[in-house]
């Protein structure tokens, strides 16, 4: 039997390990790489990482994740969707937290975001993304939070829930999302229980401050605050708040 005073060590020491030094390895590194001081001052150019969607004649579908603007990056990435039926041209999609949240192709679709290189989360291409092209392009339509002044920052709904919402309602991506997609596990408010991102397990959320994960692709995970705890044994991660994923491969 435990010791009375045993629980509390060990909800200490999680809380210290798990969360707070986390959270303070990435402000340190933030800090030290530094942000741009304001939204004109960021650069928002293409890393040129995609070639001109005429010499890519295949169809393309790709969900971007860069670190967030200034102090947000401590805590946060940004997700957004990317699309090319064969022969077309480039469609990005995502949500912003000024004006209207739903944006479509505001920026180049391989852009930094806040000054920050963006990293493919997920890719699908050649006949398979072309079935699903018209599938992502009618959930970004049910965005049910499209109105404007319907963004909000934490817990959500934000940009990470509105690539959630398209992962949900298209399955058949099977993508798995940044861990550090703060907002991503916002399923609106009260206690509410939906497929995860991936759409191999379900979560459960209480407007969006603490949940919990089970599923083949994003494996177990608790939802705190809108930060992520979990392992993934399909993948050999570990995932912790502000850092993301962290292999455990070797």
């Amino acid at each position: 039997m435990l010791k009375t005073n045993t629980m509390p060590r060990i909800l200490k020491w999680f809380t210290l390990l798990a969360i707070i030094l986390p959270i303070a390895v990435q402000a340190t590194w933030s800090y030290a790489a530094g942000w741009p001081s304001g939204w004109s001052r960021a650069d928002w150019s293409s890393t040129g990482t995609l070639p001109p969607a005429a010499s890519s004649p295949e169809a393309l579908v790709r969900i971007y994740a860069a670190r967030s603007g200034r102090w947000k990056s401590i805590f946060a990435v940004h997700h957004w969707v990317v699309v090319k039926p064969a022969g077309g041209n480039y469609s990005r999609y995502e949500v912003v937290g000024w004006g209207t949240p739903v944006r479509h192709n505001n920026y180049p679709p391989d852009g930094r975001w806040y000054s920050n290189d963006p990293h493919v989360v997920h890719e699908v291409r050649g006949d398979e993304a072309s079935k699903l092209i018209p599938l992502i392009r009618n959930a970004v339509a049910d965005y049910q939070w499209q109105a404007r002044g319907s963004y909000a920052v934490w817990p959500g709904p934000n940009s990470n829930t509105f690539v959630a919402h398209v992962l949900r309602q298209v399955p058949e991506l099977a993508a798995e999302m940044d861990p550090a997609g703060v907002g991503k596990d916002y399923l609106g408010p009260g206690f509410t229980i939906a497929p995860t991102p991936s759409g191999t397990g379900w979560q459960i959320s209480l407007w969006g401050l603490a949940g919990a994960a089970l599923a083949l692709r994003e494996g177990i995970e608790m939802h705190i605050l809108g930060a992520t705890i979990g392992i993934d044994p399909d993948d050999l991660r570990i995932k912790l708040p502000a850092i993301g994923a962290l292999s455990i491969a070797g």
